[in-house]
């Protein structure tokens, strides 16, 4: 293998194990899922893994750069670190659909498209109505919003489209 080969091999190989560093606000994601890991640099036996946040100020952020170090160290990538940058900035287009439909199991109704940002109901997670209602611009974290669903009754966070 040449060294572009061995590179994208051993990116590959990150990219797995960093499947395994959950986000800790909403568990059901890994930081790969959720879009955060933006880019696995090798160089020297060096691995640098690029972030960006969901939000310039996320609480989560150190638990996550902790949760990607720790879990690269267990796979014997002693010599890790990461890097944030904030351009561009993160956005919900980042996540794939399989994670949107992982937060929608989780009870979390997941964000739309930034191209379709028109005021378009949003699907309770639990039943799939739309005879929904915002009750805050602020759930659990600044990323969601609290929603009250008035056909099964549950309230519900939805992540924000960003």
């Amino acid at each position: 293998m040449d060294y572009e080969q061995t590179a994208a091999a051993g990116k590959e190989a990150v990219m797995d194990i960093l499947q395994e560093v959950k986000d800790p606000e909403v568990p059901v994601l890994s930081v790969v899922e959720l879009g955060v890991v933006r880019d696995v640099k090798l160089k020297e036996g060096h691995v640098e893994v690029v972030i960006t946040p969901t939000y310039s100020g996320c609480p989560a952020m150190q638990a996550i750069r902790e949760g990607i170090i720790n879990a690269l160290r267990s796979h014997g990538f002693d010599k890790a670190s990461t890097r944030t940058v904030l351009s561009p900035p993160w956005t919900t287009d980042w996540m794939s659909e399989e994670a949107k439909g992982k937060l929608r199991e989780y009870g979390i109704a997941p964000p739309g498209h930034t191209r379709d940002r028109e005021d378009r109901p949003v699907a309770c997670p639990f039943c799939d109505s739309e005879d929904t209602a915002l009750r805050s611009e602020f759930g659990s974290t600044a990323c969601k919003a609290l929603y009250f669903c008035n056909a099964c009754q549950q309230p519900f966070e939805q992540f924000k489209c960003i």
